[in-house]
């Protein structure tokens, strides 16, 4: 079958998931240092022969919405705003067309530095919304987590955010026991007053080698019972049956109501539910953030495989996807990539 030709595939599991979120990450490379990410010197960074080049980011975006039944694409890092030409690939992927007819949901996750200069243009390039990691909003604590003094370029970021219409606006905060979960109600309350959508995530083994123990995870529940002990809660569901975080509606303390989510990826997995197929900036496909194998896809579109031929090795690896990530099993061992250069 020539490519004149499209072939319409899904991305479905052995488990009868089908795939309809992707998570692209642009770049493995960072300019914060979060203490459950990295280490404080850093990681080796990829060299850039080895990573998906523009046009090969927006071959494989094509392929995903047009041949997979990708309907959203989240694009990660890393840190995302590093690379140089997101606005170019963003508009690309706003030109792709779902086969319902729409632009696929673009989303960004990121860590907000530079976000005040550049979120008119992303708008403007059609992104719809953003992600941002906030992970306390008291500076030495801020600073204390991610090895760098930038909240207040977080902070901008935030605002530039919801003037130019990325919303909703999601903050993203990793809750870790004697580091920040006295910024819990903070982060609520800030929130809150901004109207932004809070997610609390529990901190997964995803960092430096070693460093991560289940008796140190502050769970969905604690949280739950910090917020108590100032907000009056009510479950609210999930946006969608896919969706990861479990939210609730948070009244009182004198501020306007809202919802905030909790991602229990530990406590309460939800893998039975999941749709996402992810790509690292090296070209590979990861079933799971946990998985430990990985399918290449950069070898083949540079041995000059077709894009069905390509379809087919991504749906091939989807097939294959396990069950469930086993965190909680006897057996588990993390993946040999952290975070940021799987992409989150």
């Amino acid at each position: 079958m020539s490519d004149a030709t499209v072939e319409r595939l899904v991305l479905e599991d052995r488990h009868g998931r089908v795939a309809r979120d992707l998570r692209v990450s642009l770049t493995d490379r960072c300019n914060l240092r979060c203490v459950y990410c990295m280490p404080e010197d850093g990681l080796a960074w990829l060299p850039e022969p080895d990573s998906l080049g523009d046009d090969e980011v927006v071959r494989l975006l094509r392929i995903a919405v047009e041949r997979l039944g990708i309907e959203e694409v989240r694009f990660t890092g890393g840190e995302p705003l590093l690379r140089r030409s997101l606005e170019r690939i963003i508009a690309a992927a706003a030109s792709l067309r779902t086969s319902g007819g729409s632009a696929p949901e673009l989303s960004l996750t990121t860590n907000g530095l530079g976000l005040d200069k550049r979120a008119a243009g992303l708008r403007a390039a059609g992104l719809d919304r953003v992600n941002i990691s906030l992970d306390a909003v008291e500076p030495a604590r801020y600073a204390a987590i991610s090895r760098r003094d930038r909240l207040g370029d977080v902070l901008a970021g935030i605002e530039a955010a919801i003037r130019e219409g990325l919303s909703p606006v999601k903050i993203n905060t990793v809750v870790m026991r004697g580091v920040n979960e006295d910024q819990v109600v903070p982060l609520v309350r800030f929130a809150l007053s901004g109207g932004y959508q809070l997610r609390f995530i529990e901190q997964m083994p995803l960092g430096p080698r070693h460093t991560w123990k289940r008796a140190d995870l502050v769970s969905a529940d604690e949280i739950r019972a910090l917020l108590a002990t100032v907000f009056d809660l009510r479950p609210v569901g999930r946006d969608t049956a896919a969706a990861p975080a479990a939210l609730w509606q948070v009244d009182g303390d004198g501020l306007p109501g809202g919802s905030v989510g909790l991602i229990a990826s530990v406590s309460e997995p939800f893998c039975s539910s999941c749709d996402r197929t992810r790509v690292t900036s090296d070209g590979k496909v990861r079933t799971c953030l946990f998985a430990r194998t990985e399918t290449d896809l950069l070898g083949p579109m540079r041995a000059g495989a077709r894009d069905d031929e390509i379809a087919a090795i991504w749906a091939g690896a989807m097939w294959d996807k396990p069950a469930g990530h086993g965190i909680g099993s006897d057996g588990f061992e993390p993946p040999e990539r952290t975070m940021s250069a799987i992409g989150g």
